[in-house]
């Protein structure tokens, strides 16, 4: 079973998937980030900026795989 990547083309370039992942995952948390500042996120950890890289990186890997 092979997995077929769409390339996202811009401008004639043809851009990774893995691009098109980190910028949505990047979008997603850019949403999601005043919603955890409401709710108290950064009280919860004592090194907050870790926990927001942490979460990054764990949207962009759901992408990565449920693609």
């Amino acid at each position: 079973m092979t997995n077929t990547y769409h390339e996202l083309v811009i401008g004639g370039v043809l851009i990774a998937p893995i691009v098109s992942y980190a910028a949505t995952a990047l979008l997603a948390f850019l949403l999601l980030r005043p919603l955890l500042r409401f709710v108290g996120f950064a009280r919860i950890f004592s090194n907050p900026s870790l926990a927001e890289l942490s979460l990054y990186v764990t949207m962009f890997c759901l992408l990565a795989l449920s693609s």
